[in-house]
């Protein structure tokens, strides 16, 4: 057997890259992890912890003005926004020093560099070459800017966390995760939000009942959303002000955040070259068992683009490690994942969307609840909840659970694991809820909506009698 400086080399230290090398460490591999950024990852450095510190800080702003209808008197309150970045910056370093140390006590070694892919069993970083047995690449992803005029005026999700200032006006570009939870913390700050999407609604992909209600509630918080906006370029102005052109609209703003999708890193790291295959949007193309086309080299996370999610990262990882080094054949487990958008309110989600499981289960049944929470009875607040359960007609089985509202993420965490479990309907109607909360919803929902071919049947033969 060759003899290697290493048994894995890891491209990468954020979510995916670092659980692997931890565990492969801790069973006794000799590890390697080259990283030319802060150690975390986008996660922690660009991505989930400091927006989620910030959408922390934009729901005071709500809880204040909510808290005047529970009885509270409350003075003028004051925002200071680099007050609230200098507190996140120092978490994020904070979450770097503890990433270095878990990497050590792991005892893999950290390499400062970029990384580049030599050969089937060796990467260059640094001018210096290192061989492995195995290579892992978890290099994650990059926001993604299209060509357009003045393209070189705007700001990514990167960009956004670093603002020196809080603008007073800003459009944001984009309807994903990414733009409406930036709309959030923007607007709950008292900035004026103008969002421009290229189709009808945001959250491409989500269920239909959650896009709806989302786009309703942003609306009412007062974030302008402009639909099927065909964007023609960004101009700066004399006094640094930026002009949306937006077919033959112009506005004018302080920022402009594209939020238009990420793309896999990818590019120089040598991965062609030496057979690695890449699809047109370069993510590395892997198997079940997250191996590439080239044996040695496996690939987690991101760059992937299979689920862009820190814990799937983390897991896919982990199972590589679990494969490679502790004789545990692992392979992730793609189904039944949750995900949340910490929008506001925000949105927790697992399981099909109505349309997958119509295309896929065939006959379901829907259930659906919206409703004032008890909270906002006295806050006068006007905002809803919306909770979604879509049900395999035949077998019974939860196929899909969606919630729209405070603390949908908490709450769709557990009934992530019943779903994986196998939940049915019946199960659910048989649990008894915790009352007054407003996920005890989740398990009295009785009354089935009409299906959508019997609404129009329906409509049919109305009309035919008025005829």
């Amino acid at each position: 057997m060759p003899d290697y400086d290493f048994d894995l080399f890891t491209l990468g230290g954020g979510s995916g890259g670092v659980a692997a090398s931890r565990r492969a460490g801790g069973y006794g591999a000799r590890v390697a992890l080259c990283e030319d950024q802060a150690v975390g990852g986008t996660c922690v450095h660009r991505g989930c912890v400091p927006k989620k510190l910030l959408v922390h800080g934009a729901h005071f702003r709500a809880e204040f003005e909510d808290a005047v209808g529970h009885g509270w008197s409350i003075a003028e309150p004051g925002f200071d926004w680099k007050k609230l970045q200098a507190g996140k910056d120092r978490e994020l370093e904070r979450l770097d020093g503890v990433y270095r140390r878990l990497l050590h006590e792991s005892g893999v070694r950290l390499i400062e560099g970029r990384g580049r892919v030599v050969d089937a069993h060796t990467v260059e970083v640094n001018g210096q070459r290192h061989t492995a047995r195995y290579i892992l690449v978890a290099t994650g992803s990059h926001p993604f800017l299209p060509q357009l005029p003045g393209i070189e005026h705007v700001i990514t999700s990167d960009g956004a966390l670093r603002l020196p200032e809080l603008p007073r006006r800003v459009a944001i570009v984009g309807g994903g995760y990414i733009g409406v939870e930036f709309a959030g913390i923007f607007n709950a700050l008292g900035s004026r939000v103008t969002m421009f999407l290229r189709g009808g609604t945001v959250l491409r992909g989500f269920d239909d009942d959650v896009r709806a209600v989302l786009a309703e509630e942003m609306r009412k918080k007062g974030i302008e959303l402009r639909t099927e906006s065909l964007l023609r370029g960004i101009e700066k102005q004399a006094d640094g002000s930026l002009s949306v052109l937006a077919g033959l609209e112009t506005l004018e703003v302080d920022t402009v955040l594209f939020a238009t999708g990420r793309v896999p890193n990818t590019k120089g790291l040598g991965l062609e070259e030496v057979g690695v295959e890449l699809d047109e949007r370069g993510a590395v193309k892997v198997d079940e068992w997250s191996r590439t086309r080239v044996e040695s080299i496996y690939a987690v996370g991101d760059v992937t683009d299979r689920i862009n999610l820190t814990p799937v990262a983390i897991a896919e990882g982990r199972a590589v490690a679990e494969t490679l080094f502790h004789d545990n054949p692992t392979r992730m487990d793609h189904t039944g994942v949750a995900s949340a958008v910490f929008s506001q309110p925000p949105v927790g989600t697992v399981g099909c969307t109505e349309r997958e499981a119509r295309s896929k289960h065939g006959a379901v049944d829907v259930y659906v609840s919206s409703f004032r929470p008890m909270k906002h009875v006295l806050s006068g607040r006007d905002e809803r909840v919306m909770l979604k359960v879509i049900v395999a007609r035949e077998s019974d089985r939860v196929l899909g659970i969606h919630m729209v509202g405070a603390d949908a993420p908490e709450i769709i965490q557990g009934l992530a694991v019943a779903l994986k479990c196998g939940v049915t309907k019946k199960q659910l109607d048989a649990t008894v809820g915790i009352h007054p909360t407003v996920a005890e919803e989740f398990v009295t929902l009785r009354t089935r909506r009409p299906d959508p071919e019997a609404e129009r049947v329906g409509d049919l033969g109305h009309k035919v009698a008025e005829a």
